[in-house]
Parts: C-alpha cells; structure tokens; sequence
C-alpha cells in the first residue's frame, strides 16, 4: 500500500474515532542533528518560543484516505493540523527551566495557535499537550509541546461536557468551580495556589501523582484568558513541574494536557483546566496503564491519594527553594498545610 494516508477510521464499539496516518511511522526516533535547534533550516536563529508544522502530521487539510466506507467501517479524510510548539532554544531542559518571560511567551503562542485553528471552520477541537521522557515515547528530546486541531471533539473531552453540562442544568453551578470549592475546604490533597490558580492532587485521580491545574474564576478556553491569568498559569506551569523533577531528584516523565471547550460550541458550562499525568508511582516503579486498565477503562489506585498528595507537597518545597536558588520567587504559595523555609 503506497505512503501518504490520513485518514479517520470509525471505531463503531466505542462510537470514537481513530487517527490513522501511514507517514508517521518514519519520524525521527531519537538520533541525528536536532531539528529544533537554533539554526536548524525550520528553525533559524533569533527566536526564544517557535511554532512549526509537524513534518509528519497525524492530520493534514489536504488529508486523502486509503479506502471508501464500507458498512459499519466509515472512513473519512484525516482533515487537521498538527503544530510543533518549541518551548527554547535550549536542547534540554523543562518548563521549570525556560526563564519566566519566556515561559508567558510559552503560554501566550497557545493561545495565538488556539485561536489561529479554531478560526478554521473545519476544526471541532484543539488540544495542546506536552509529552516528557523516554518511558512516555518522546522521540525528540528538545523541549517542545503539541498542538492538534482535529475535526471532532475527542472522546474524553466529550465525556467531561455531558459531565459538566448535567451538573450546571441540575445544580445549577459549575462541575469544577463544586470540585475546586471541596479541595479548598478538605485541604488534604492541595499543593500550590496563586492569584488565579489552584494546582492539586485529586480526590479522584488515576495516575500515582495526578495533578490538575483550576483557574479560580470560571472560563472556558485558553482564548479568554486575561494577563494576569497568562502571568499565573505560566508561574503555577513552572513550580509544578519544578515540584514533579523534586520528587525523586531526576527529571520525571509525565504528559500534560490543557483542556478547553470545543471551538464551536458555547459550553457555557466548560471550565479550562490543566492535567498532569506522570507515569512513576515510586522512584523505580511505572504504572502501566494494563488489562484493567486499557480493557474496561477502570484505574486502579496501587495508594490513598492523600498519601501521594502529602509526598508531593514535600517535593514542592524542594521544588520551590531550587527555584528560589536560580532566583525565581513564585507568585504564590504552598496550600494544604505547606510552607515555605
């Protein structure tokens, strides 16, 4: 079968779609000149926050397909887009390690992109999303995140709007405003706060050391963020993760996933947020996501979240002094019974 298909495939068990894209299994894995460097031919020179093209997207606007429908096998064109956002010109490092201008920069092409994509109107949904470490699949190791505009609403994110809208029609309140309003009042799993976000471990979490990032007033997307909103998730961004490389002293692998309204819907009811999904659950143990897991999608929880919550508030201490060692003073403070030496 000759190269070159993007393409959607109808999973009709699971009522979702499925990205398939024949290229993709040719990207560079780890070895050769960095494309991302200053001075690479994508990348130039003179820049500190850099938006790309993915060379091998999983969706493209001139998407073709390998086949026709057949029955239940609906295909259709893998209509997207797929960005690159490099984070630094550094080749290594974490967002706890850009400067903090450069992290607001960070954040704010998330929302130049955000809002460039949804202006398509063949786009449902973007999502950005950062993966780290070898054990997650990261197969360039420059610090850089991804941006997909993709011609559905994702399943996972269509789950949390019929969550949030049942919850807004029958209570008349926001889903997350009643969640972050009960992990302020419990305190047991809170980590970090400041002006315009509360970060924690939830009540409800499936990785060993899940945190969520809530903005305290209710918003929906990236694009209705204000500036100071920009300056504090970009200061809660960096001492999460300088709390996350505390933890066990070496540089941890997680996924981070900002969630965000669909870009054609009103959903009033949608509260952005941030999600961190580390994959460690001891120093030198994974969670692997298994038969229970992946067959039913049902997590198992190997502790008390509580637990991991009080193991990770004594990581952000650690994190925050070695900020406060590289001369970084965070924009806010411990939460949960923390403090700060």
């Amino acid at each position: 079968m000759a190269e070159g298909f993007n393409e959607l495939r109808w999973n009709p068990l699971l009522g979702a779609w499925v990205i398939v894209s024949s290229k993709r299994r040719g990207r560079p894995w780890r070895s050769g000149e960095c494309p991302f460097c200053p001075g690479a031919p994508e990348t130039g020179f003179g820049w500190r926050v850099l938006t790309l093209d993915n060379r091998y997207p999983a969706l493209r606007p001139d998407a073709r397909t390998s086949r026709a429908s057949r029955g239940l096998y609906e295909v259709k064109p893998g209509y997207g887009y797929c960005k690159v956002i490099v984070e630094s010109p550094q080749h290594e490092g974490d967002l706890s390690d850009l400067p903090f201008d450069d992290l607001k920069l960070y954040v704010g092409e998330l929302i130049r992109v955000t809002r460039e994509l949804c202006a398509d109107p063949n786009v449902q949904h973007v999502i950005p999303f950062r993966n780290k470490g070898e054990v997650i699949g990261v197969s360039l190791t420059h610090p850089h995140s991804q941006v997909y505009a993709l011609p559905f609403v994702p399943p996972r994110v269509a789950r949390e709007m019929e969550s949030m809208r049942r919850h807004w029609e029958e209570r008349g309140e926001c889903l997350l405003c009643s969640i972050l309003r009960l992990e302020l009042e419990e305190g047991e799993r809170l980590l970090y706060g400041n002006g315009s976000f509360v970060s924690f471990l939830p009540f409800f979490a499936m990785w060993p050391y899940e945190v969520h990032v809530y903005p305290r007033r209710h918003f929906g997307s990236l694009c209705e963020m204000s500036a100071q909103e920009v300056e504090d998730l970009a200061d809660a961004l960096k001492v999460i993760t300088a709390m996350y490389n505390s933890l066990f002293d070496f540089s941890l692998p997680y996924m981070m996933v900002f969630h965000q309204r669909p870009c054609r819907v009103e959903a009033e009811y949608f509260h952005f947020h941030v999600e961190f999904y580390p994959v460690h659950r001891e120093r030198d143990k994974l969670k692997y996501a298994a038969g229970i897991e992946w067959g039913a999608w049902t997590f198992t929880y190997d502790s008390l979240p509580e637990e991991k919550a009080a193991e990770l508030r004594q990581a952000l201490l650690r994190g925050l002094a070695s900020l406060g060692a590289r001369g970084y003073r965070a924009r806010g403070a411990p939460l949960g019974g923390g403090k700060v030496d």
